[in-house]
């Protein structure tokens, strides 16, 4: 039974966006409380899991701790870390780390509560 399954987290970090004009209020530095979604998708397995949320856990968390009351721009990667490009990094990261064969299907990034970004992996759509 083909079955998507979500999970969140959260973390404090600070950025600036270098690519905004001068002016902008994202050119300063300044924080966020993000939440990140991670969205899988696969087929329920015996034991009535796509994947136990605990492994995904093992996986993802340490990612977390990386950028967890950090500077974003100082992380590889995340040079110019707006919603869009964090969503990229984490989808980057973690698309070869999930196991069991579970497809990673998007991940949301929210900055606040009224603004996220989806990176929607293209090849997962039509599992």
């Amino acid at each position: 039974m083909p079955t998507s399954i979500s999970r969140t987290y959260e973390f404090e970090s600070a950025h600036f966006l270098p690519k905004v004009p001068d002016g902008h209020r994202c050119k300063n530095v300044h924080g966020h409380h993000y939440v990140i979604e991670l969205t899988l998708f696969g087929v329920v397995g015996q034991d009535g899991f796509v994947l136990d949320f605990w492994d995904i856990d093992k996986v993802v968390e340490p990612l977390v701790k990386e950028v967890d009351h950090k500077l974003l721009n100082d992380i590889e990667g995340l040079e110019n870390p707006t919603a869009e490009l964090i969503a990229l990094w984490f989808f980057t990261a973690l698309r070869d780390a999930i196991p069991f064969g579970t497809k990673l299907d998007s991940i949301t990034v929210w900055e606040t509560p009224r603004c996220k970004a989806t990176y929607k992996v293209p090849e997962v759509s039509g599992f």
